[in-house]
């Protein structure tokens, strides 16, 4: 039998080796171009000091416009500069030399570095993790895979994104299956886990077997109590049997990295995110993460460029392999994007998840507490950490969102944003590049709209 891996150039694995691995924050701009540099590319310039106990040392990283409170910067990150250098590097190397990183052996090697980074973080394994160009990749990628019948039930809620509602139409479409959708909640300002947790448990059926579900609501900022969720859902599914089982498919984008949480914590049976957000990782990157057990109800339903499918080609057999490296689109991506995923984990584990995820807390909280004083604005997010996490929304008296928006971006340099959705909101996201003093100027600015 022909082994796959002596039919491909293998010098590309070892191209570039620092880049994906450890001292990205400690030389980021060197290591980074190491492969790109061996072809005589320019390097790039040289990152700011790093001090990731410092938060003014945190926030010199990124090359956002100064003098700006950036309260949407989570919405489609900024590179900090360690991610900016890995990225920087790895193009250097494809657009000079691009032969020096073979026909496909770059990609197994550090896509892997990837995987192993992300299942470091939030406590998996690597062979469970689908790498995904976005959220909504992943939210196709997963629902579309999915085992259904005709009349088994999807249950979701009225607070989702569109890509969930698409994804879960599409394959009802396909399956036969039915959709239902419920509302966790009437008013969000008073929404309570016990109530959202009950609201699902009364509505599940005997047909139910998945439960589609997004961790925080952007257009509201409900965070979803995930874990009561799961603890319910082992209840339910005790006496059924694996293929009745009631599997919990989480969108995870406004909590990822907004808290400090691992997969064990939060209990879902699958967790789709985007890494663009709140990590602020390369942009367009994702993944989906499954539980073993999960990963059987599902289906690959794109090619695979892993090296389990070229072996299954190559042999004439079906692909046998990790069900994440199987799950992975195949296809040609952004490369340098992708395997500069590690730099953006080791930034963010150099800060300290729990240390990110106080400083969002806490700014959410001043942040709250300042509008829901202010008597012509509603506070749409509840005050409660345990139902809310880094998404603020509002409402002002008598102004459109956009109106708010930009009148705040003009006159108090604060960029905040209105929620893509039919009802529409202003929306605030603290992150570890804004300030307390940022903060009170945002609310400083919201006072002023009377």
């Amino acid at each position: 039998m022909t082994d796959p891996a002596k039919t491909i150039p293998r010098r590309s694995l070892f191209l570039g080796a620092a880049l994906a691995g450890g001292g990205l924050l400690a030389g980021a701009c060197s290591s980074a171009t190491a492969g790109a540099g061996t072809s005589g590319a320019p390097a790039p310039t040289t990152p700011p000091m790093f001090n990731p106990r410092d938060w003014t040392s945190v926030r010199a990283q990124f090359p956002l416009t100064p003098n700006l409170a950036h309260f949407s910067a989570f919405m489609l990150s900024s590179h900090p500069a360690p991610v900016t250098a890995a990225i920087t590097g790895f193009r250097q190397g494809l657009d000079t030399n691009p032969v020096e990183f073979g026909m496909g052996m770059a990609d197994f090697e550090f896509s892997s570095r990837a995987r192993q980074a992300l299942a470091k973080y939030i406590g998996a394994q690597p062979g469970e993790i689908a790498l995904t160009d976005s959220a909504t990749m992943g939210i196709g990628l997963l629902y579309g895979g999915l085992e259904l019948r005709e009349n088994d039930e999807i249950l979701t809620s009225a607070h989702e994104f569109y890509s969930t509602y698409e994804a879960v139409r599409l394959r009802a479409t396909a399956t036969g299956a039915k959709v239902r959708t419920i509302r966790l909640y009437d008013d969000p300002a008073r929404a309570r886990a016990d109530q959202m947790v009950a609201r699902l448990k009364a509505a599940i059926t005997s047909r139910t077997r998945v439960l589609a579900m997004t961790w925080v609501h952007s257009i509201t900022g409900v965070k979803l109590p995930v874990k009561q969720v799961a603890d319910m859902l082992v209840k339910v599914n005790a006496e059924r049997s694996e293929p009745d089982r009631v599997l919990l498919c989480v969108d995870g984008v406004h909590g990822f990295a907004a808290e400090a949480v691992t997969m064990k914590d939060l209990g879902a049976d699958f967790f789709i995110t985007s890494t663009h957000k709140w990590l602020f990782g390369p942009r367009g990157t994702g993944f989906v993460w499954g539980t073993p057990a999960a990963w059987r109800r599902h289906r690959q339903i794109i090619p695979s460029f892993s090296m389990p499918a070229f072996q299954g080609w190559f042999t004439g057999q079906p692909p046998a392999g990790a069900p994440g490296d199987l799950a992975t689109p195949g296809g040609y991506h952004t490369f340098e994007h992708r395997w500069a995923l590690p730099a953006a984990v080791e930034f963010h584990q150099a800060i300290g998840p729990a240390r990110v995820a106080e400083q969002i807390r806490t700014q959410a909280e001043q942040l709250k507490a300042g509008l829901a004083a202010l008597r012509h604005v509603r506070l749409v997010t509840p005050r409660s950490a345990e139902v809310s996490a880094g998404v603020v929304c509002c409402a002002v008296e008598g102004m459109h969102p956009d109106a708010v928006v930009e009148r705040l971006a003009k006159e108090h340099r604060v960029a905040a944003a209105a929620t893509p959705y039919r009802e529409t909101y202003v929306r605030f996201g603290p992150s570890m590049v804004t300030t307390s003093q940022e903060v009170d100027k945002a609310l400083k600015g919201m006072a002023s709209l009377v």
